[in-house]
């Protein structure tokens, strides 16, 4: 299987509500602050809502997509 090109992937994602608190969001969120994956949404504030665990695949799916986006082209937190 080829490699996506980052214009490919970006294309790819847009099929996924990047709001804050959803998803897709949630899920780059733990790979930028290196947390195990934990597929939810909401539950950081400003209007997130309440934290939700996913249990559809659909939200499954747009979580791992979130994760396995920042951790192909995203960035981690420096705690150091």
């Amino acid at each position: 299987m080829m490699k996506m090109t980052y214009k490919e992937k970006q294309q790819e994602i847009q099929m996924f509500d990047r709001e804050h608190g959803s998803f897709f969001d949630r899920g780059s969120a733990d790979s930028y602050y290196h947390r195990p994956r934990n597929p939810h949404r909401g539950g950081v504030g400003g209007g997130s809502g309440p934290r939700i665990e996913a249990t559809e695949p659909e939200e499954i799916h747009a979580y791992n997509a979130g994760y396995d986006y920042n951790e192909e082209y995203g960035d981690k937190k420096d705690w150091g």
